[in-house]
């Protein structure tokens, strides 16, 4: 194995609690909801909202960007919003916030040595959806010129590298909900193999719209309960969990080579943490439901600890896929207990921490992995955990077993300070794709 070290150097966020690591990642902490109702939007009847059963999303709020909110005017020229997607639009704005972030040259750089690994799940759903309107309504001279490289989900990835000139590894990660952690656990292996020195990586999603939504609650995924409480609907772990809650935005991640960054004048200071190691399985089960059993995320878990050198009881906190769906937050939990058993039956170590921060701004699909890495990354560098919100009732659905719920800690409702050295960050997805990275404190 290459024993290249691989840090990570910058971090850019579009979240449902704001524009901007800053603004986001302090809401967080103060156990703030991106959750609103679909009836508060302007065209709640118009656009068909009011026949969708599930009223709660987690969209990006809209305003001024001094306020960390978004305005595509405050980023953007006319000409460039004709051609950018909404998904692309957060891609450009995190990535750029991560490169300023990262202090990184690029004009003085090699770069056939920077690649761009960004994914989405979906891509542009809302261009899909008003090309087929009006190639419906009007024929051929209705579909947009731009209609195709505007869908397509490499498209983030594509407008990023060209936009930077960056001519390493272009690569773009398409694996549903564990797309954006995908994406960097691939940036790493880049990295480690010598296909470059520095990735931009992540994951994007725009998919804020009521035929998504729809065909969310068709399928019975998302939650209808707490329409009139929109904050409170989405609830990992928590006896009320009944569905996920629909959300969007994007998380972007500077990995370089140790030698890369040292050589360009960076302190340890200037370093947030190190991805260790990558693990990632399937399922082999069924396209929307888990293993009860939780087998394949245990094995992405453990591949992830495994290649990272350490042992299960070495880590401290877990941000956990925990989309607050029945049966998915207690397979997670499962592949949780079977992995740590040794670690959680020592009284004599502290419990391990697991936080369900989707609690907070919903699960963003292709994004969710790569906005939670940044989480986790700032849960390492800053020595606090942010809180699962909405935790009452740990573990106490139907047919959830209590006792496997009772050994860990799940920073119910309000963020604590603890020092992390490892930490892992879960991402599973629909056709029963998983994947786990382990990042741990830099020294």
């Amino acid at each position: 194995m290459s024993t290249r070290r691989v840090v990570i150097t910058g971090l850019g966020l579009v979240t449902p609690l704001g524009v901007g690591v800053s603004t986001t990642w302090k809401n967080l902490l103060a156990g703030k909801s991106g959750l609103i109702s679909t009836t508060t939007l302007p065209n709640y009847t118009k656009d068909g909202w009011d026949q969708i059963p599930s009223k709660v999303i987690g969209k990006v709020p809209e305003g001024s960007i001094s306020e960390g909110k978004w305005n595509e005017n405050d980023h953007f020229e006319k000409g460039e919003l004709r051609r950018l997607a909404l998904f692309s639009q957060y891609g450009l704005v995190a990535t750029k916030e991560a490169l300023d972030d990262s202090k990184l040259d690029y004009s003085n750089s090699n770069k056939q040595r920077i690649g761009v690994a960004v994914g989405s799940g979906i891509g542009s759903f809302h261009d899909m959806y008003d090309n087929a309107e009006g190639y419906s309504n009007g024929g051929y001279k209705k579909v947009q010129p731009l209609f195709v490289p505007k869908l397509l989900t490499n498209m983030a990835a594509g407008n990023i590298s060209i936009k930077y000139g960056f001519q390493g590894p272009l690569h773009s990660v398409s694996t549903a909900c564990a797309t954006g952690l995908h994406a960097i656990g691939d940036a790493f292996n880049f990295i480690k193999n010598d296909y470059a020195d520095v990735m931009v990586c992540g994951g994007t999603e725009s998919s804020i719209h009521p035929l998504a939504l729809a065909g969310f609650s068709r399928a019975r995924s998302v939650t209808t309960e707490f329409n009139d409480i929109p904050e409170e609907a989405s609830r990992p772990f928590d006896a009320a969990r009944n569905g996920f809650v629909l959300g969007e935005g994007c998380g972007i991640v500077i990995l370089e080579t140790l030698e890369h960054a040292l050589k360009r004048g960076l302190t340890e200071d200037d370093i947030y943490a190190e991805v260790k190691g990558y693990g990632l399985s399937g399922d082999a089960h069924h396209i929307t439901a888990p293993l009860e059993n939780g087998d394949g995320a245990y094995l992405s878990m453990k591949m992830a600890v495994e290649r990272s050198g350490i042992e299960p009881n070495q880590v401290d906190y877990i941000n956990a896929h925990a989309t607050s769906t029945i049966i998915g937050d207690r397979a997670e939990n499962n592949a949780i207990n079977h992995l740590f058993n040794v670690s959680t039956s020592n009284s004599s170590s502290p419990p391990l921490s697991i936080s369900g921060t989707k609690s907070s701004i919903g699960h963003l699909l292709g994004a969710a992995g790569a906005v939670e890495s940044v989480f986790t990354i700032k849960s390492i560098k800053d020595s606090i955990i942010p809180p699962t919100l909405n935790l009452h009732d740990i573990g106490k659905h139907d047919d959830d077993d209590p006792s496997k719920f009772n050994v860990f800690d799940y920073v119910p409702n309000v963020a604590k300070s603890k020092n992390i050295n490892y930490a892992l960050c879960n991402s599973f997805g629909f056709g029963g794709v998983n994947s786990s990275i382990c990042f741990s404190k830099f020294n």
